[in-house]
């Protein structure tokens, strides 16, 4: 009998860890106690800032470019030159014209001593004519021919100062269209795309490259149903698709005032806190928005959700309850009726359980 007993106990041991070997595993988080988030969800795009063609104002051959695609730059850099020879030549034909009009005023006007020697004639004819010798009608014509000298010497003036203001003018034209033969960066950025080459000869508004900014816009594109709450200044939470799971804090910086006209979504900018180099143009990913929060609320992981159910572990058996549910956020999900404080929720693998299966346990983070 003791033999048998043993025997028994032994298979029945047996029979316990067999049917716990191939019992499934399943892995469940626990109902808490915590703060719910109302959030509004949306899909997010990493933009460039500025995506600019690169472009020379005046036209001529480019002699020299450091342009290379991927390359670096920075705001004011020089990154290529236009061949400025002719247009040098004339700067230095109009700076020994302005020189030799300068020259030519300062040595004096002959009409002056015109002016001198007529005046001096006045002088004496309205001397002689006080002593009754000079006929008054001459005098008054020796004033006449005064006041014309004086006129002439006016206009000359006028002139002279006018050829000086044109010089000067043509030069500064001139030393402006040198400055637009030397291109520069227009912001910080990346070259993506080289049109020319030296040796090229380029015409005025001609794209030579392609510059992409370094700063970074992220987008976020909302749903109608889901924008009226959203406010400048919402903490929000994102996923970027190239980095898995991560999730990134982040701020409403703009919303803009009307919706995308193709897909009739609105646009809300994001100041997220992420490594700038990790920003690509072109990502995308998912966005949650808070826009409400309830504290003490009951929770449960947003992945331990479907439909309007969840699977509740009790004594190792599954059992489907229907919930009723609360604010929804990118993680995590309010259980207004349903489930309580304490029990276990499965939140992996849902596919694989069905009601009253028999499981065994992993108890994993709920986030």
């Amino acid at each position: 009998m003791k033999k048998l007993l043993i025997a028994l106990v032994v298979v029945v041991a047996a029979g316990f860890a067999v049917v716990s070997l191939i019992r499934p595993t399943a892995k469940v988080a626990l109902v808490s106690k915590g703060t719910a988030y109302k959030a509004s969800p949306g899909s997010v795009t990493v933009q460039a800032e500025f995506l600019m063609e690169l472009k020379s104002e005046a036209g001529g051959r480019l002699i020299s470019s450091t342009l290379e695609p991927g390359k670096h730059v920075a705001q004011g850099e020089v990154l290529a030159q236009l061949d400025t020879g002719d247009l040098k030549l004339a700067i230095e034909q109009n700076e020994t014209d302005l020189e030799a009009t300068k020259k030519s005023i300062a040595v004096g006007s002959a009409i002056k001593l015109e002016l001198q020697s007529a005046r001096e004639a006045l002088e004496n004819a309205e001397r002689m004519a006080k002593m009754g010798a000079y006929a008054l009608g001459e005098l008054e014509k020796q004033r006449r021919g005064v006041k014309g000298i004086e006129q002439r010497i006016a206009l000359e003036d006028v002139q002279n100062a006018q050829k000086i203001e044109t010089l000067e003018n043509g030069l500064k034209v001139k030393r402006r269209q040198m400055e637009k033969m030397t291109i520069v960066a227009p912001f910080d950025g990346v070259v993506s795309v080289v049109l020319s080459r030296p040796g090229d000869l380029i015409g005025g508004g001609t794209p030579i490259a392609m510059v992409i900014s370094t700063s970074r816009t992220v987008e976020a594109a909302i749903s109608e149903e889901n924008f009226s709450g959203i406010r400048v200044g919402q903490k929000a939470t994102v996923r970027f698709l190239p980095y898995g799971g991560w999730l990134y804090d982040a701020t409403v910086s703009k919303i803009l005032p009307t919706a995308n006209p193709e897909t009739q979504r609105y646009i809300v900018h994001l100041e997220v806190q992420i490594e700038r180099e990790k920003l690509i143009p072109g990502i995308t990913g998912e966005v949650n928005i808070i826009t409400a929060e309830r504290p003490n609320a009951t929770v449960v992981p947003r992945r331990a959700l479907f439909g309007n159910n969840v699977y509740v572990v009790t004594d190792g058996r599954v059992q489907l309850r229907q919930v009723e549910v609360g604010y929804v956020s990118l993680t995590a999900v309010e259980i207004l009726k349903g489930v309580v404080p304490g029990e276990q929720v499965i939140v992996e693998e849902l596919e694989k359980f069905r009601d009253r299966d028999r499981v065994q346990t992993q108890l994993v983070a709920s986030k």
